[in-house]
């Protein structure tokens, strides 16, 4: 029989489709054909992408040359500008601004054909680092007040080139779902004087069932109103608000666990395109409230299409129960 389950954080209801119930073999998704041709993230092909912002190199050659590990680039075609004042005005009842902010590439191996999930723990924690210190230094612009850093990984996930990359793109508002997350976070507070994703951890290592993995300092589960499926999270143990503000130890951790999850998700559904976010607190209000919004990451395969009711209701359907899909990634 279906059931609905309601996200303790959002309050946003899913319906788990459990007489639709999907193995990993049941999906079916869409894969582009490799494109071929000239690709101008790879080594040598510098000059055929913007000025690079930063890179990590084995040596301290030249910038924007060859010998780079990762390399963070502006968006050719961004979404927002760097340049400019941000000039809030209204229009009768309407509001506008100009699109400021800023918006970044980061190539994160020189190798075309290894996905973030075949790169060893060095590698992935050299882009989790890149993303660190990428978001601490658009933090010091008083224009900024959100940096979301998202990876698409193949075509239908919106991932347009092929050579593995993630994108940062900041903002001068606050986007939509990271308010509706910090209201639920304030009433959960509120209610209980505890933070809703640090009872969310120790309720999930506790009961067992949705956890995929975990190390010393973070921990992989399918959330309990999983609203796609084989849809993860992976959530520090620790209450941190702050994704610029860990240190070694907890770049090291993230690495391992994003690692994994990333490692058995490619294993389980063949190389699934997929979408991950870093939700993390706003940058100028992070010290006025509290528990503060603990940062996670969101990591959704594209198994299943939003349609029509999902667009009119707000409700997602999800034809495989969470603490099957954590069974199937556990065992990967």
């Amino acid at each position: 029989m279906p059931e609905l389950r309601k996200d303790p954080i959002t309050g946003r209801w899913v319906i788990i489709a459990s007489e639709r119930a999907k193995r990993p073999k049941d999906f079916i998704t869409e894969r582009g054909e490799k494109k071929g041709g000239t690709c101008p993230f790879c080594p040598g092909n510098e000059a055929m992408t913007p000025p690079e912002i930063t890179a990590w190199r084995e040596d301290a050659g030249e910038a924007n040359s060859v010998g780079w590990k990762l390399r963070v680039i502006p968006n050719r075609y961004p979404a927002l500008r760097i340049e400019g004042d941000p000039e809030r005005r209204g229009e009768g009842m309407f509001d506008r601004m100009n699109g400021i902010g800023a918006h970044e590439v980061i190539i994160e191996t020189p190798e075309h054909d290894k996905s973030l999930a075949d790169l060893d723990e060095e590698g992935v924690a050299l882009v989790v680092r890149a993303y660190k210190d990428r978001s601490l230094d658009l933090r010091k612009d008083a224009r900024i007040r959100y940096v979301l850093i998202f990876r698409n990984h193949g075509e239908s996930a919106g991932a347009w080139l092929e050579h593995p990359h993630s994108q940062l793109i900041a903002t001068p508002v606050v986007p939509k779902r990271v308010q509706e997350e910090q209201r639920g976070v304030k009433a959960y507070h509120e209610m209980r004087e505890r933070c809703v994703f640090c009872d969310m951890v120790k309720e999930e290592l506790s009961v067992g069932k949705r956890v995929v993995y975990e190390n010393d300092g973070f921990a992989v589960v399918t959330p309990f109103a999983s609203r796609f499926p084989f849809e993860t999270w992976l959530v520090p143990k620790a209450h941190l608000t702050d994704f610029g503000g860990f240190g070694d130890a907890e770049i090291r951790g993230c690495a391992n666990a994003l690692k994994e999850v990333l490692r058995r998700t490619k294993a389980v559904l063949d190389d699934v395109p997929y979408n991950f976010i870093i939700h993390t607190s706003p940058l100028r209000d992070r010290d006025n409230w509290e528990p503060g919004l603990h940062w996670h990451i969101e990591i959704m395969p594209r198994l299943t299409k939003v349609a029509g009711f999902e667009w009119g209701s707000g409700f997602y359907i999800n034809p495989t129960p969470p603490e099957e899909a954590a069974e199937f990634l556990r065992n990967a």
